[in-house]
């Protein structure tokens, strides 16, 4: 009977958990973030601080998956940076003010009527509680961060930095007052900026085909000479749209001077279109045998046309045909209906020739009495213009027969990205920043930027160039004060002494007085205007781009790092971006100018497993609470009694998971998250903890003097170049890359390579090798992705580690360190590393023909067998000369000769060729030439139930 030699091995023993324990989470996460982050402001230089600037999240609702993926990876960027020795600074913010939570807090007054000052107040401590929820949220994920230094936007000292920034803009005329048209929702009773807004390619429209029918003059002019006689009855101007709602504000008519025109004869009237227009024209209202066409004119001979819009009433004046260089051949009737109050293009054509603008809506898109003057309540008692009111206006022209067509056209419409409803546009009195002025120096401040992913240059460029002026003022309580008095006729007093009285007094009082004070109290109005007249405060508040785009002015300098979702373009970025520019644009010595930011990093949106964005319509929202808790993946399984008892057990690996997801995610386009991906992920994190456990338990003080074998200085070389690959792609923020680097060393060469060359050695020989260094490796690689494991780890090392006062926490390290005493390597690693490939290459050629003998059932492990390596090249031959004693262990077989004779008929065999830079050669794997060692279990013992010369030693010295 054998013997048991169990007792005599060095087996692994870790009290690592093969899961990480619930109830030592928060333990863990107070070191690796918070301490980490206290700990390195004390011991990293702080020259050169490394800034990551928080782009706010929204103080509104829960957090889904999309800003768990946009904090870790600022978390890990700064981790990385940590490790390369600089000092961090990450003071994280929130976005309060706004428009949704307005909403919500009128929400939660359950139909009561409240008062700007209460709607304040509800916002306030509505946001205020968010902040708090949020961040126990971030924190519950490992990020490390000033948490007690956060900001909101709603912070007094904050405002009082936006109101100081305002005022610059003041100073330099880049703040104006002008009524004009600019995005309107009428769902939520505001301006929007472009950033506020959706398109929606499925919008329909009720499109018309109008005639305006044009004055008489037209008789008398001389280029219409031969079309007087052919002409009898009255002459139209034809037009088409899609907002019938807007020919109330109608005040010209474009046509452009280049493009042909006929007058023609259909349907028994007498109508103007382009030529080139025509036939869509006749498809709509007629047939081309009815058709009769009198004479084509050029453009530029019909801006002398006067027409008449019967909706502004009887007395109204008539209207002019203008050019405007927009007018298209291709569209439309080739006239363009415009309505100066209702559109952009419209705006700046009527405003150079002095036509002014007019909207007679209200700000719930409701037609006022100015929409229809001869009798007003026809229109006033119609539905609101997104409700249908268009056709209201249709059925006032339809009795003079000038409603030619109607039909249902679909195209692209933007819509309110709050209330999902349709916007307007709109002419109001709002505020605007003036950007045309300072658009050239904000796009060259970009040259300089570094862009992940490069495409982000262009993308924020595009915004920055399409962009002349910005709509800054909105019609809410929630917010900071636009700080401008008003006379008794309205008008706007804005200067910087205003401004700074206004600001001075907002210091001492808070914002809120601004509406809680009474409305005449003296206290606001500056010395230079008190009995001058009466002045009242303004109402207006100022756009949440505004609010956030102001954060710069906390930092000292500039950031290193704007790190946000795409769509933060035409946001964030934007705004910050245009902001910084307009206030550098100042005389200022210790004011850097240039973007806030030196690289700016966009991350795509987060998707489900079916590649649909999340929404709450769908019902696929993601929770990083779920990935942490496991619950999204099918239950563990139950063994025994207990897979009948009690609620289903979900398999929690904590905020590693949700960390190793972000960092495994290409996030410079959407990102997936689902079961698959989830379960990959799980795949991974329960392979490194079974790998720290096996390391964790097999390390022996005893190794750090032990000499080292060829396998050792190849799992140093292996370590070192995988190391190195891993932190040039962590330099470049290109976590992902560094995880499959990671993943691939762990797979190939730590698992499949040393890790098994070197068990014979930990648990029957010496316990040498370098274990210690792979593990240090290792965690240094896994410190920014997932710190939480690491100090988990790091607290399980063995007892002789924890007595050790030199070693350095994992999380404190450098990178870069080096990982071993040079003075222990035995070998030359570049001379190794030239040999690797020839070696590494024999080692799959046996593992292909180990396995081939596994498949056929005559081998079980490794070791039950010897190898013969055919290898014609003198210089391969070498090479391997030069590792003979060594091979049977770095290839975990009992034998290997090089060009031996085969045996003749053995019981087995099975060859496997092998290629490296042109060199050729094979292995043949066959039985073993000896008898089986119970205690180490090689094929190297002199017969059956002996000990191997080696265990024997080993023993006899126990």
């Amino acid at each position: 009977m054998s013997k048991s030699w169990s007792a005599t091995l060095r087996l692994p023993k870790s009290t690592f958990p093969p899961r990480p324990l619930p109830k030592l989470r928060e333990q863990y996460i107070q070191r690796s973030a918070d301490d980490l982050y206290e700990w390195q402001r004390k011991n990293r230089p702080s020259e050169e601080t490394f800034v990551i600037h928080d782009g706010p999240p929204y103080a509104n609702g829960n957090l889904h998956v999309g800003h768990a993926l946009n904090k870790i990876l600022k978390d890990m960027i700064l981790r990385v940076k940590v490790q390369q020795g600089r000092r961090v600074d990450y003071i994280p913010g929130w976005d309060c003010h706004g428009l949704p939570i307005e909403l919500k807090a009128l929400e939660n007054s359950k139909d009561a009527k409240l008062t700007p000052v209460e709607i304040r107040k509800s916002a306030r401590n509505l946001a205020s509680n968010t902040v708090l929820k949020q961040m126990k949220s971030f924190r519950s994920y490992g990020v490390m961060a000033d948490w007690d230094r956060r900001w909101t936007t709603m912070d007094a000292a904050f405002e009082i930095r936006q109101l100081r920034l305002f005022q610059q803009m003041i100073k330099k005329g880049l703040i104006y007052r002008r009524f004009k048209p600019v995005y309107w929702s009428p769902s939520s009773r505001t301006a929007l900026a472009e950033a506020e807004l959706e398109y929606r390619d499925d919008h329909v429209s009720n499109s018309a085909w109008v005639r305006f029918p044009i004055t008489d003059e037209w008789r008398t002019l001389p280029q219409f000479e031969s079309l007087r006689h052919k002409i009898q009855g009255q002459l139209y101007a034809v037009i088409w749209t899609t907002t019938p709602w807007t020919l109330p504000a109608n005040r010209a008519i474009a046509i452009h001077d280049d493009l042909e025109y006929c007058v023609i004869r259909c349907r028994q009237s007498n109508l103007l279109v382009a030529k080139s227009r025509l036939d869509t024209l006749i498809s709509k209202i007629g047939k081309t045998e009815d058709v009769e066409i009198f004479e084509t004119f050029e453009g530029r001979h019909l801006t002398g046309l006067k027409y008449i819009n019967r909706l502004r009433g009887k007395t109204a004046p008539p209207q002019p045909v203008i050019h405007a260089h927009f007018v298209s051949a291709d569209s439309g009737s080739g006239l363009v209906h415009l309505a100066p109050g209702h559109g952009f293009d419209d705006y700046e054509a009527c405003r150079a020739l002095g036509i002014p603008a007019a909207a007679p809506i209200d700000d719930q898109g409701k037609f006022t009495q100015d929409a229809f003057p001869d009798s007003p309540e026809v229109l006033q008692s119609a539905p609101s213009i997104n409700e249908g009111g268009g056709q209201n206006v249709l059925d006032i022209l339809e009795p003079h027969g000038d409603v030619l067509r109607v039909e249902k056209y679909q195209h692209k419409y933007p819509y309110d990205w709050r209330t999902k409803q349709p916007v307007v546009i709109r002419a109001t009195e709002q505020w605007f920043a003036d950007v045309e002025s300072i658009k050239q120096e904000a796009l060259a401040a970009l040259d300089t930027i570094r862009f992940i992913p490069e495409s982000g240059r262009k993308r924020l460029e595009s915004f920055v160039q399409g962009r002349s002026e910005w709509c800054i003022s909105r019609q809410r309580a929630w917010g900071v004060p636009i700080p401008a008095l008003y006379d008794e006729t309205g008008a706007a007093v804005v200067n910087e002494d205003v401004v700074e009285h206004i600001i001075l007094v907002i210091q001492e009082r808070g914002t809120h007085a601004w509406w809680s004070d009474a409305p005449d109290e003296p206290a606001w109005i500056p010395s230079a205007l008190k009995g001058k007249g009466v002045y009242r405060r303004g109402a207006d508040t100022m756009d949440v781009w505004f609010d956030s785009g102001s954060s710069w002015t906390m930092m000292p300098g500039r950031a290193d790092v704007y790190l946000e979702g795409t769509d933060q373009h035409r946001g964030w970025f934007q705004s910050s971006l245009l902001t910084r520019i307009a206030a550098g644009a100042q005389t200022d010595v210790v004011f850097e100018k240039g973007a806030p930011f030196k690289q700016l990093v966009t991350h795509g949106f987060t998707l489900d497993q079916d590649g649909k964005k999340m929404s709450k319509s769908l019902g696929n929202i993601i929770e990083p609470q779920q990935v942490m808790d496991g619950t999204l993946l099918p239950p563990m399984k139950k063994k025994g009694k207990a897979a009948t008892q009690g609620p289903p057990a979900y398999d929690a690996l904590g905020p590693d998971a949700l960390r190793l997801w972000a960092a495994s995610s290409d996030y410079t386009r959407d990102v997936v998250i689902g079961v698959p991906v989830l379960n990959a992920i799980h795949t991974a994190l329960i392979k490194y903890r079974t790998i720290l456990k096996m390391l964790l338990g097999s390390l022996h003080q005893s190794s750090r003097t032990a000499p080292l074998t060829t396998t050792d200085h190849i799992a140093i070389i292996q370590l070192q170049d995988t190391m190195q690959e891993v932190g040039k792609a962590f330099d470049n923020h290109e976590f992902y890359k560094g995880f499959a680097a990671l993943n691939r060393w762990i797979t190939n060469d730590l698992s499949a390579f040393y890790l098994e060359a070197v068990k014979d050695r930990l648990y029957c020989g010496d316990g040498g090798g370098v274990l210690e260094p792979l593990l240090t490796g290792l965690l240094r690689m896994l410190a920014p992705m997932t710190p939480s494991l690491v100090e988990e780890a790091w607290d399980h090392r063995p007892t002789w580690m924890k007595a050790d006062p030199t070693l350095i926490h994992p999380l404190h390290q450098l990178h870069g360190d080096p990982l071993i005493d040079p003075g222990r390597l035995a070998r030359d690693l570049n001379s190794l590393r030239k040999d690797l490939p020839l070696l590494m290459s024999v080692h799959a050629a046996i593992k292909f023909g180990l396995e081939a003998a596994r498949g056929d059932k005559v081998l079980g492990a490794s070791l039950q067998s010897s190898v013969i390596l055919d290898v014609p090249n003198h210089l391969a031959r070498e090479v391997l000369g030069k590792y003979a004693d060594e091979l049977e262990s770095m290839f975990v077989v009992s034998s290997v000769k090089v060009n031996a004779a085969l045996p003749e008929n053995p019981e087995w065999s099975y060859t496997r060729e092998f290629e490296v830079g042109g060199i050729t050669g094979a292995a043949v794997v066959l039985p073993p030439k000896q008898a089986k060692c119970p205690r180490c279990w090689r094929y190297v013992a002199p017969r059956e139930d002996v000990l191997c010369q080696r265990c024997e030693d080993v023993v006899a010295e126990q």
